[in-house]
């Protein structure tokens, strides 16, 4: 005989936890608040609307978002890589820290396919997130390489000039600072949007970075900010100033 309460916990509670599945329909009304957030044009649209759909037939298998924001992938996360776009608009070699999903590298490339020269260099260590990311480029045709390598060997000798750096949910600001220090001393800028904890993470990173930083505000979510970072010194004596020597 079943103890009493004992098929709640096997059954029904089970079932309540469980993400429900997205639908078209929550999708087509996302994407339509997402688009409103951030506007583009026709052909990247189409190319985003490329990506969504691979990006939801390898997700059983790689899990590449979390499954609570499917239903909210295009303004969580689509937007919230596109509004980047805003804050640098002439840049045309981007590089994108740990992309795993391809947020935001991925969807910068697909939103600057059809401006001459740009090219979105998109780094990712996992083999697996970067065979999805090669694939992603393709059905898209967005201008992005994939490099499969560790941050800090692509920094070390980046294959062009880059003009901007980017990194979304990878680490903390300080060590952000530190992984793309010899990007920014080459003249990058760096957009690096964190959550409502930014004051926070400013004021740990100030203890080793002498640093040139502005903060955005965020179009989709009004407790978030963009970090933009155009200088970046080591604070003498502190262990940033002793990694950088050693670089």
């Amino acid at each position: 005989m079943t103890a009493p309460g004992r098929q709640d916990r096997q059954g029904v509670r089970p079932a309540l936890l469980r993400t429900p599945p997205t639908g078209p329909a929550d999708l087509a009304q996302d994407r339509a608040r997402a688009l409103a957030l951030t506007p583009v044009s026709r052909e990247t649209a189409a190319r985003l609307d490329s990506f969504v759909a691979l990006l939801l037939d390898w997700q059983p298998r790689l899990n590449l978002i979390a499954p609570s924001t499917e239903a909210t992938l295009w303004t969580r996360h689509i937007a919230d890589s596109l509004q980047l776009l805003a804050l640098a608009p002439e840049a045309r070699i981007w590089a994108d820290l740990g992309s795993g999903a391809g947020f935001p590298g991925l969807v910068i490339a697909c939103a600057v396919a059809d401006t001459p020269g740009a090219c979105v260099h998109l780094v990712e260590s996992n083999k697996r997130k970067a065979a999805f990311l090669r694939e992603a480029a393709r059905a898209t045709g967005a201008p992005a390489e994939v490099h499969a390598v560790q941050i800090a060997d692509f920094v070390k000798k980046p294959p062009a000039r880059i003009d901007v750096v980017t990194a979304r949910a990878v680490a903390p600001l300080s060590d952000l600072l530190a992984a793309s220090q010899p990007l920014l001393i080459r003249g990058a800028i760096a957009l690096f949007p964190k959550g409502q904890a930014v004051e926070a993470e400013l004021t740990e990173a100030a203890k080793c970075w002498s640093i040139q930083a502005t903060l955005a505000l965020s179009r989709t979510d009004p407790k978030a900010r963009i970090v933009v970072v155009r200088g970046l010194e080591p604070i003498p004596g502190t262990r940033a100033a002793k990694a950088s020597t050693r670089r």
